[in-house]
């Protein structure tokens, strides 16, 4: 009886393991996507960024929720991508979505994240009135929080002027495959193929 249980046990933690990977293709899309000015997590600072992609090659902008265990298994990654690639033209930027700042700040520091990060909400009640929101649904991620959530912007491709920095882009309505999205900074950079 006792094996019988461990069995179940077993089934459903790796089915809620499973459940939790919701890694997902590059995919180039229409997405309009808009220069912004949000605060800073860390430093409550306005950072616009436009301006905060000055000097870079690829800003990979990432959506997360605090809360999502998408994110928690995202962000290591991510900023293994930051400390390997940011001297040679990488930018990743963290916006954060439905948590307040101090729990935003507190995950961080957990995750030991040390790209630029800010935010956009502050309460999962905000959810469909952002641009994070906006930009989901156009480019067909039917996911109900939707984090993370990447938009890639070359910066050799963004608009100079007005609120529009970028039409079509590439997108991750999910987790990142680290493979494909190293291959694509290497490319962006002009680093040759690992």
């Amino acid at each position: 009886m006792k094996l019988v249980k461990a069995f179940i046990i077993a089934i459903f933690a790796f089915t809620f393991a499973a459940a939790q990977n919701e890694q997902s293709p590059m995919v180039e899309k229409d997405v309009n996507y808009k220069d912004w000015t949000y605060k800073s997590i860390t430093t409550d600072a306005d950072v616009n960024l436009r301006a905060l992609t000055k000097g870079s090659k690829l800003t990979i902008v990432v959506y997360y929720a605090p809360w999502c265990p998408n994110w928690r298994h995202d962000a290591p990654m991510l900023q293994r991508l930051y400390e390997k690639y940011h001297s040679k033209g990488l930018l990743i930027v963290g916006v954060g979505e439905y948590d307040p700042v101090a729990s935003m700040k507190t995950n961080l520091e957990a995750l030991k994240v040390t790209f630029p990060t800010v935010y956009e909400s502050l309460d999962r009640s905000e959810k469909q009135n952002t641009l994070h929101y906006g930009y989901r649904q156009s480019t067909g991620d039917a996911r109900n929080w939707g984090s993370p959530y990447y938009v890639l912007l070359p910066t050799s491709g963004l608009e100079k002027k007005g609120d529009l920095l970028m039409r079509r882009t590439h997108v991750i309505n999910g987790e990142m495959i680290e493979a494909e999205g190293e291959k694509f900074i290497r490319e962006k950079l002009g680093l040759p193929p690992v």
